[in-house]
């Protein structure tokens, strides 16, 4: 990097006003993608309903999103430590925008799930961008402060949104599409504020190689694990030509990545950096994470709006505990970990407190109590809040102002990844045991196989009989604790993994090179 940009960046020529304002846009982008994404939640019961989707499309329609994320993350991590980092949120905005309008014009579940995952694309850049945009401007003791500002807007985006889905749902001359298409004048504004107020330094290197093959060859290993996940002990066995097909060419193509991030000039996702203890144990902490929030949480609005009978819109006020949760405790902790410049013992108690949530909300069925889900919920957002952002501000306190896009956008494309497969792995969970209850009830109540409405999909109630209604919500109330049980397996990994990291000093300096020469180790040299 030049070192005129060095020392621009290092004297702190941003005030906290001028902070505050880039800020505003970057918030703005990710409520943008946060909301778009939320509002589907509580709205996608209905959308699939109205589509006459199954529950693996269910499932589909926010792991595409998912894949795609995580597939593209690491590729616009490594643009922003060489292109413009501005230009770039600007594209996956536009790109996330596009994705959206051809989701709401989307006329089958087949239709809807590959607009979700060009809109994915989008959705990476953007969750990816804005960390890396802010660890550029703000040092790592700094950015605790302002991660209450991020977990303000996760919380209002999460709250929000479902809450606006319900109500675009629920209202008779807007229809679920417009779920999709209002946030195209929002992202609008956001461009225009980005463009006037986001002022980021440029990093031109030559001879500049991006590592698209690697960056296929984990989206096909991926893709391939999962789709076998959806498929598996419903289409064909466990012990099959199928599984042993799909399972051997996902391990041979991730094994291939693998050799080819090694070699390769520019990986996207770095060995070097992800070698590291505190990167190492941050991956394997957001794995855990990202499945257990994602792959639990998603299908908390199907379970209010299935198994207990809600409506869309009061769904989404039933959430609020969830997302006051992330709200309350990423503002708090952002500001006590700025005054000690400690970080471990918030994502050890965070992991804590997002496990003993999960194994509350395990016991649930369609007769729980909704104050006894609500306190569930509210200890699952208070976790993620003091987690999520804090794992990917350790590993940044660790990296070069150069590499920050690739770190970051490394923990982002674990977490994501953690997400997909949980939400794939539960939610191929939920259909099987949805499936087996439903068929085991309906021959219980002595009803025939036929009459659970032909080719009516499960999840729209309207078109099925009383009886069945009733069967079929005691079936989701039921079956969703089950995933919630195994979502506390998955997140005592991320205990394991917060309890081994070292004791972590944030430093001062947006750059570690700075941060090591004003303590008088020797500093790195430069590519």
């Amino acid at each position: 990097m030049s070192a005129p940009t060095t020392t621009r960046a290092e004297q702190g020529a941003m005030s906290h006003r001028e902070i505050l304002e880039a800020l505003s846009g970057l918030l703005l982008v990710l409520f943008v993608a946060m909301s778009s994404a939320t509002i589907v939640s509580t709205a996608l019961p209905k959308i699939i309903g109205a589509l006459n989707g199954s529950q693996t499309q269910y499932t589909w329609v926010v792991t595409a999103s998912l894949l795609t994320a995580t597939a593209t993350t690491p590729i616009w991590g490594k643009l922003a430590d060489l292109y413009s980092k501005k230009a770039l949120v600007q594209v996956s905005i536009v790109v996330f925008v596009l994705g959206s309008i051809v989701a709401g014009f989307a006329q089958s579940a087949g239709q809807l799930i590959a607009a979700r995952a060009f809109q994915g694309i989008g959705m990476g850049g953007v969750q990816a961008l804005v960390q890396v945009a802010i660890a550029a401007m703000i040092p790592p003791r700094e950015r605790g402060r302002y991660n209450g500002y991020l977990g303000g807007v996760l919380a209002l985006a999460t709250v929000g949104g479902p809450l606006l889905g319900g109500v675009i749902v629920d209202t008779s001359w807007l229809g679920w599409r417009w779920c999709f298409f209002i946030g195209a004048p929002v992202a609008v504004v956001a461009l225009v504020v980005l463009q006037r107020t986001l002022h980021l330094p440029v990093f031109r290197r030559d001879n500049v190689k991006i590592d698209y093959a690697g960056a296929s060859l984990i989206a096909a290993g991926v893709s391939i694990l999962l789709i076998w996940v959806s498929f598996v002990d419903s289409s064909f066995g466990w012990v099959s030509w199928q599984t042993f097909a799909m399972v051997g060419a996902g391990l041979v193509l991730l094994a291939t990545a693998v050799w080819v991030e090694s070699r390769a000039a520019e990986p996207v996702v770095p060995l070097q950096i992800v070698r590291q203890r505190t990167t190492a144990l941050a991956i394997l902490a957001s794995l855990a994470v990202g499945m257990a929030m994602f792959g639990g949480s998603v299908f908390l609005g199907q379970y209010f709006q299935i198994g207990r009978g809600y409506s869309p819109t009061e769904a989404g006020l039933l959430t609020i505990p969830l997302m006051a949760g992330v709200l309350v405790s990423s503002t708090i902790s952002g500001r006590m970990i700025t005054k000690s410049g400690k970080i471990k013992p918030y994502i050890v108690t965070g992991t804590i407190v997002l496990v003993a949530g999960f194994a509350m909300l395990s016991t649930m069925d369609h007769l729980t109590p909704l104050w006894y889900i609500g306190v569930g919920m509210a200890l699952v957002g208070i976790g993620v809040g003091m987690s999520m952002q804090n794992l990917v501000l350790a590993v940044q306190n660790t990296v070069r102002l150069r590499d920050i896009g690739a770190a970051s956008s490394t923990i982002a494309f674990f977490r994501s990844l953690g997400g997909t497969i949980g939400v794939s792995v539960l939610g191929a969970v939920l259909a099987h045991r949805v499936t087996d209850s439903i068929t085991s009830q309906l021959a219980a109540a002595g009803v025939p196989a036929g009459s659970s409405g032909g080719k009516t999909s499960s999840l729209n109630l309207a078109e099925l009989p009383p009886t069945i209604q009733h069967i079929v919500r005691a079936a989701y109330g039921d079956a969703t604790g089950h995933i919630f049980l195994i979502s506390a397996g998955i997140g005592v990994v991320g205990v394991i993994a917060a309890l081994l990291f070292r004791q972590i000093t944030l430093r001062s300096t947006i750059d570690l090179a700075a941060a090591r020469k004003a303590d008088g180790a020797p500093v790195p040299a430069a590519r």
